[in-house]
């Protein structure tokens, strides 16, 4: 490892008192403010986890790492989902020395130090006892530092990050399936095995209550002998205690099993939904999706709930089976037959009951349809009165799918009405048999027998029974992850959290020869558009309906990649930069923004958690929120409910503008950011976009082409094609389009200049 230094050796004395010598050059604790990124990258354990990735040919960005925690001495738990987010395979974890020890082929290792500090492992001296050690504050191309278990033991109390760069497909990327569910389950598989354990030792006391009451029958009536009796008796008190624990350490243990396998389907449904492009969402009813996502609750039930029980059940099938046909081999071979029998009879209807599903599950999935759409757009509902219709709507869809419900129950009674004649048979059948062979029998001990019989078939009974409608079960549970997987397995947006370049961006724009049509129209939404602006410069973008706007902001964003051409940013293709780190450095505001339920301040902060209230208020004042914020009851601490009906339509906008610039971001995206804002507000937000814009690209869509005559450059498209590209005087003298769009918003102007004797900035070239 090129990191490692034999010949550290030189400083190996240290210093005195045993210190470890590179703890002195680390940075002295920071206080609670957050650090720029600047700043930030001088702390230890950040600088450390930086040159760890280096090895690995990954660079980690600092500043990312704001996003995750706010505390002065970053937690192995938050540099390991940093490193993660970077694209890394990381873990925190807690290690001893001879844990070090073992680490001969490994890379280096992120030790985090008690005081705050950090070393990085780069080898091991088996030999000699000592670990090589790295000061990530040290200059570069330092030798490491050999230490010894006494010296390390006195700053390391075990904390370390692992990382290595990501290779081959992810847990996060297989697709869901079966196959990954069960894999989920043998993750399990020390606990599993522990409940085979028990469950097989359960099964073995199973056999004592029947071989009790044998004994009691034929041995202690018969004979009248009392000593056996208390024997007996002192053995079942036994037995029951013993079985008593176990069954209570089975089921502790079952429960774990299932709120861990519960606990990572949750997380990985909600990390594959969060990843699935925005295409999906706007193509797809809400409520499609929270149905389809929601069955996953049956699949865990079926993992935790009959499959388990079931497998357990088969370990006392096997320990029992046996044992009662040295009873009476004739009983047992009635109890197999008549569990051979209803399997039959069960898989005989699964394929109609197969059919019959698919469609209870489309009825249920339109029914869920309407319902989301009725909540997500109530507002529209009560504006236009159509509860009438909506309610009809819900009506039908209820109707459809209590229809399906009720075929799929019919046809699912059948397989229950033949099988119970032959569930009766097992049990009472056998009695009959059993009670016949013993008359026939010339001595008493079948009598004892017959009872043991009786009681341990219908522990054999069950489990085959069980058995049988697993498999009927399973074919629910098969549904129910198809549901779920026609969204799960959805093509996931590419690089979302790995791979692709990190530039550090200025802001220059440029597009080359793009063209995008969204899927399912011929017509393109943007057709060959040229043009290119350098950093720092403030586009406005403008043009009809339907003239590609909002497309090009799409395709800035990442949103849709699928676009020929060249799409770039300082000069780096946008599909070859990592998607998140593109979309962090930009900020976005739209037309209708989303305010999360919480206080104002924690919506403002949303993206950079680790800020303060003093960056929540600058990022206020300069979105011009600032001043109904401090009129707000508890101002900052205000909080916001679901749809924040508390606050209007202006304040939103500017809680939106505010939340997107607290990221300080390099490009600022305003989409239609004010078109929905009354005079006043608007008023207020364009009088703080030269500030807003220092030092930053802004792109604003706007159809309102007053808010633009400031910018440096506007863009007008025309049905998907650039039509012209200039200030707001120059696109007066020499783009049609733009002169006709001026003329129809300002026509007001127009017409008072006209009564007044002035002039229209129309009818007077370079005026505006």
């Amino acid at each position: 490892m090129d990191m490692n230094d034999g010949g550290a050796g030189s400083r190996a004395a240290g210093k005195p008192g045993g210190a470890i010598p590179f703890l002195s050059a680390a940075e002295p604790e920071a206080g609670p403010r957050a650090r720029a990124a600047g700043e930030e990258a001088l702390n230890p354990r950040i600088r450390a986890m930086v040159m760890a990735g280096r090895y690995y040919g990954m660079e980690l960005d600092p500043a990312e790492f704001r996003n995750i925690e706010a505390a002065p001495a970053p937690t192995a738990a938050a540099l390991s989902a940093w490193a993660t987010g970077g694209g890394m395979w990381s873990r925190a974890i807690h290690l001893n020395w001879r844990h070090l020890l073992k680490l001969h082929e490994a890379g280096p290792v992120v030790l985090l130090f008690a005081d705050g500090g950090a070393g990085l492992f780069s080898g091991v001296n088996t030999e000699q006892k000592v670990v090589f050690i790295r000061d990530p504050m040290a200059p570069e191309g330092e030798p490491a530092v050999p230490v010894d278990e006494l010296r390390l033991s006195q700053v390391w109390s075990g904390e370390a990050v692992l990382l290595r760069a990501s290779r081959g497909q992810t847990e996060a990327e297989a697709p869901f399936s079966m196959r990954w569910l069960a894999g989920l389950v043998m993750r399990e598989k020390s606990s599993l095995r522990d409940i085979g354990i028990a469950s097989l030792t359960l099964s073995f006391l199973t056999i004592f209550p029947p071989f009790l009451v044998m004994t009691v029958t034929d041995k202690v009536l018969t004979y009248h002998s009392y000593s056996t009796l208390t024997l007996m008796s002192v053995l079942m008190l036994i037995f029951i205690s013993y079985e008593t624990f176990l069954g209570h350490a089975r089921r502790l243990i079952v429960l774990t099993i299932g709120v861990r396998i519960d606990s990572r389907l949750n997380l990985h449904i909600f990390n594959r939904l969060v990843r699935l492009s925005l295409d999906y969402f706007e193509r797809h009813p809400a409520g499609e999706t929270m149905y389809r996502v929601s069955q996953i609750h049956r699949v865990r039930e079926f993992l935790t709930g009959k499959l388990l029980s079931t497998f357990l059940d088969l370990i006392t099938l096997c320990v029992l089976l046996p044992f009662l046909f040295f009873l009476s081999a004739t009983l047992a071979w009635i109890v197999v037959v008549c569990s051979c029998i209803i399997t039959l009879i069960i898989l005989a209807f699964l394929k109609p009951m197969r059919i019959l599903l698919r469609k209870v599950i489309e009825a249920e999935t339109n029914k869920q349809s309407a319902l989301g759409e009725t909540v997500f757009g109530i507002k529209t509902v009560k504006a236009l009165a159509l509860e009438p219709q909506r309610k009809a709507l819900w009506d039908q869809r209820i109707a459809d799918a209590g229809a399906r419900r009720l075929a799929f129950g019919k046809l699912g009674n059948w397989p229950q009405t033949l099988a119970t004649p032959v569930e009766r048979f097992m049990w009472i059948g056998t009695i009959m048999v059993g009670v016949y062979i013993a008359l026939g029998s010339h001595n008493g001990y079948m009598v004892g027998s017959l009872f043991a019989f009786m009681m341990l078939s219908q522990r054999v009974a069950q489990p085959l029974i069980g058995l049988a409608r697993l498999i009927e079960d399973f074919e629910e549970v098969g549904g129910a992850i198809g549901e779920a997987a026609i969204v799960l397995n959805r093509p996931l947006e590419a690089d979302a959290a790995s791979g692709g370049l990190r530039p550090k961006f200025a802001g220059a724009i440029s597009f080359e020869d793009v063209s995008f049509t969204y899927g399912g129209t011929k017509t393109p939404a943007l057709d060959r558009v040229t043009f290119s602006v350098p950093a720092g410069t403030m586009l406005g973008v403008v043009g009809r309906s339907g003239s590609g706007k909002s497309t090009l902001t799409r395709l800035l964003q990442g949103i849709n990649r699928d676009y020929s051409g060249y799409v770039k940013i300082d000069g780096a293709d946008l599909r070859e930069i990592n998607l998140r780190h593109l979309r962090q450095s930009f900020g976005t505001v739209l037309q209708e923004n989303f305010l999360f339920r919480g206080s104002i301040r924690e919506n403002i902060l949303a993206g950079r958690p680790g800020l303060t209230l003093d960056d929540a208020v600058r990022a206020a004042r300069l979105a011009g929120a600032e001043e109904f914020i401090e009129r707000m009851p508890n101002g900052y601490e205000t909080y916001i409910e679901e749809g924040s009906p508390n606050l209007s339509g202006g304040q939103r906008q500017r809680l939106a503008i505010a939340r997107a610039l607290i990221t300080d971001p390099r490009i600022l995206i305003l989409d239609e950011a004010t078109s929905a804002l009354d005079p006043e507000s608007e008023a207020l937000v364009n009088a703080n976009l030269l500030r807003i814009a220092r030092g930053r690209t802004m792109v604003i869509v706007s159809h309102r082409l007053s808010s633009l005559t400031e910018c440096d450059q506007i863009l007008v498209l025309e049905k998907g094609k650039v039509e012209d590209i200039g200030s707001h005087h120059q696109l007066l003298e020499t783009c049609s389009v733009y002169r006709q769009l001026w003329a129809q918003q300002n026509r007001h102007m127009d017409a008072a200049a006209g009564r007044h004797g002035g002039f229209s900035p129309t009818v007077i070239p370079g005026k505006g």
